[in-house]
């Protein structure tokens, strides 16, 4: 009886060792969950990974998988990122982390040691959890369903950035919108926006254009950037934005979310309208937008 226990005994331990050291998709699992949107999770994971020396990304299939290397001395790390979505407000986030060069030795090591290895890929973990709790206390999104977007008519400028430089693009040429409409005596009418033609969320690229809303006279002066059009009302999901418009896009991020849970069918071109003149300054979590996501 005791030869038949020791033997069961030494096949589990067996099995284990071949699965950790042979069969183990990864060299550390680190999981947390945290308050926010997928989307709101993968930019700022980007975006820290953006800050390090020697990161480059090698796989980006979609907001919710993507992988990074991190080159630290002479070691090769990668970052499989995994986010789910449990619920409307908690997601859970997996990093799968590999040492390319001696992730033969972490596997055999880790059931009995705390490796440096261990040690770093835990560190990394938790500065990446302490980044986006910091950066969820900087900006509140807040829904409000289905809503209309209003019709205007206005003078634009197409603009072409990353999501990221959408806002510095806007008060490059919001000077330029606005001392035009001085200049040839152009009455405003209504609050600037952005309307989003395309959205790259692979490349994090957009292209947009950026909105001065004008009464329309019968003569508007030509200009080499400006061009003028109307927007029909139309249809969307509403959601207000508080905080720095340069993160206004996780706004977007939670109309999509709230869209797919509702089953509704929308087109990925947000557009924004802007109550707060950054130039102000002020608290920024008093800064507001209004963010609109179009129904199909």
């Amino acid at each position: 009886m005791l030869r038949k226990i020791l033997f069961g005994i030494s096949i589990a331990l067996l099995s284990f060792l071949v699965w950790q050291v042979f069969l183990k998709p990864q060299d550390y699992l680190a999981s947390f969950q945290i308050n926010t949107s997928v989307g709101t999770v993968n930019q700022v994971i980007k975006s820290w990974h953006q800050s390090l020396e020697n990161s480059k990304t090698i796989k980006d299939d979609n907001l919710n998988r993507f992988e990074h290397q991190i080159t630290f001395n002479d070691s090769v790390f990668t970052y499989k990122w995994e986010i789910e979505k449990l619920n409307d407000s908690i997601s859970k986030i997996y990093a799968r982390i590999s040492d390319e060069e001696n992730g033969f030795k972490q596997r055999l090591l880790s059931p009995f040691f705390d490796t440096d290895f261990e040690k770093r890929s835990k560190k990394t973990v938790y500065d990446l959890y302490d980044r986006l709790s910091d950066h969820l206390e900087k900006f509140k999104v807040t829904y409000k369903g289905l809503d209309s977007i209003p019709e205007t008519y206005c003078a634009y400028i197409p603009i072409k950035s990353t999501q990221s430089q959408k806002a510095s693009k806007m008060m490059k040429y919001y000077p330029v919108l606005d001392n035009f409409a001085l200049d040839k005596r152009i009455k405003s009418n209504g609050l600037p926006f952005i309307e989003v033609l395309d959205w790259n969320k692979k490349t994090d690229s957009i292209t947009f254009n950026f909105c001065y809303p004008i009464k329309k006279i019968d003569s508007l002066p030509d200009h080499d950037l400006i061009k003028y059009k109307f927007r029909k009302a139309t249809k969307a999901l509403h959601a207000t934005y508080n905080g720095n418009y340069i993160t206004s896009d996780r706004a977007w991020y939670v109309l999509l979310e709230k869209a797919n849970s509702q089953k509704i069918s929308v087109r990925e071109n947000p557009l924004e309208i802007f109550f707060t003149n950054p130039n102000m300054g002020g608290t920024e979590l008093n800064w507001v937008a209004e963010i609109y996501m179009p129904i199909k």
